[in-house]
């Protein structure tokens, strides 16, 4: 658990090092594959998996993330929200098998947690970058 817990710190921190780089461009590949690793470690610590679980869960894990990408962006939100239900609905069996119905649970609780935290980070960056960049108002006349 603790070797699960090091590697997630290392991978989390690597990644908010490369958001924090300011003025280099940004190669999104890179970044993309950055954060995929850091959502695989958070994933598999989180739910404790097993090896045997991992090897059985990431394949079934990558045909769900596909689908869900595989929701389109041109779609009305509550018609996006109501496919991606059905997605998760259609995948849930398929979880419940490998992890058990209260990881499962858990699986979905933490996917949107990952999420929301990398959301949140991002935008706190560039509020960070903007503010950073910003000049201070010179007041004349006083």
């Amino acid at each position: 658990m603790k070797k699960y817990l090091l590697i997630f710190s290392i991978l989390l921190s690597s990644f908010y090092a490369v958001l924090a780089q300011d003025g280099q461009p940004v190669d999104e590949t890179k970044q993309q594959e950055k954060i995929q690793a850091l959502y695989v470690a958070y994933i598999t610590q989180q739910l404790a998996l097993t090896p045997d679980e991992a090897q059985k869960f990431w394949p079934v894990h990558a045909q769900f993330t596909g689908e869900m990408k595989g929701i389109g962006h041109d779609l009305p939100q509550l018609k996006k929200e109501e496919a991606a239900l059905n997605i998760k609905k259609k995948y849930q069996e398929n979880f419940n098998r490998i992890l058990g119905v209260n990881r499962c649970e858990r699986f979905f609780r933490m996917d949107g947690e990952f999420k929301r935290r990398l959301l949140d980070r991002i935008k706190n960056n560039r509020n960070d970058q903007l503010r950073q960049n910003q000049r201070p108002k010179i007041r004349r006349g006083q």
